[in-house]
């Protein structure tokens, strides 16, 4: 056993700058520092750690299933890990950015998580049109569920308890989907658990920012992650070859294109366009790809 396996191990919970809550399996949470200047922590991770004073001093990650990114104008940072399932939430109202949508769900895909759609505020009256932009996504395979948080929470509940138990789950979604009043349904001490870490990391105004982990049984079998910032999703960590296999509906039809690196924008004999052109594949969603594309196309330094 080397010298890192023989210290304690933690889950990080929430983290601001170089500074992590890490939390015991006997479910004791210290404020953590990293060991040196590198800090490459995120909420999910396992560590290993060890007292020192009246904190603890991370010494080491362990291995991770997986890993999601986001990215600001200048650097793509992590941000989560070993996920069991992304919750990308949506609403009738007000409309959503299929854009932001369809970015969320090419991460998942690229890290391999399981990834599924809730549409939240189905009890109001643009809930049809909401359902008709959902449905390219259902149709290639996305389990899409329907819930009123507010009107009905006692039947979101129902349906949304099941499919996290036991399991580590993300939730994303922009402002005005009803994330909060999601959080504060399935985990009712949410407020207590961020004003307890707000002041531990003493972030004050800034907890909005941090990506934090609730548990919602008392056993601590099924968490969820919140994560601000659902438009700075981050994909400069795919390349632009691959992006195509990480949307269902273009990998389906990329297999009957003349050319094997064909990129879907102006070969003879390709797949994706005669799909397109069908209506197999959205103008939406063709239009989206493009951009995407175009972005990851672009000189990295």
């Amino acid at each position: 056993m080397s010298r890192v396996d023989a210290l304690d191990l933690g889950l990080v919970v929430a983290g601001h700058g170089r500074h992590y809550i890490v939390e015991t399996p006997e479910a004791r949470r210290l404020t953590c520092h990293p060991r040196g200047k590198k800090s490459d922590c995120v909420v999910g991770d396992r560590v290993r750690w060890q007292v020192s004073g009246d904190e603890g001093v991370i010494e080491g990650v362990e291995p991770r299933r997986n890993l999601l990114f986001r990215q600001d104008e200048w650097k793509t940072k992590s941000f989560a890990a070993n996920l069991d399932l992304i919750l990308v939430m949506v609403a009738s109202e007000p409309v959503f950015s299929e854009s932001q949508l369809t970015r969320a769900l090419i991460a998942a895909e690229d890290a391999g998580i399981e990834a599924r759609i809730l549409l939240n505020k189905a009890d109001l009256p643009n809930i049809d049109s909401a359902r008709d932009r959902l449905r390219p996504y259902a149709a290639m395979g996305y389990t899409v569920h329907e819930a009123a948080l507010k009107a009905r929470p006692d039947e979101a509940r129902a349906l949304i308890d099941p499919i996290l138990a036991g399991r580590t789950s993300l939730v994303l979604g922009p402002s005005g989907t009803g994330k909060s009043t999601l959080i504060n349904l399935l985990a009712p001490d949410a407020r207590a658990q961020v004003g307890e870490i707000s002041q531990a990391l003493n972030s004050g105004r800034h907890t909005t920012t941090t990506t934090q982990w609730y548990w919602l049984d008392a056993a601590r079998t099924t968490g969820l992650i919140d994560s601000p910032g659902f438009q700075e999703f981050g994909l400069r960590q795919v390349s632009a070859q691959v992006l195509p296999s990480l949307m269902p509906d273009f990998a389906e039809h990329a297999k009957q294109c003349k050319f094997y690196n064909c990129t879907h924008l102006h070969e003879p004999g390709c797949g994706v366009r005669a799909a397109l052109e069908r209506g197999d594949i959205t103008e939406t969603r063709y239009r989206i790809y493009g951009e995407i594309l175009h972005e990851l196309s672009q000189t990295r330094y």
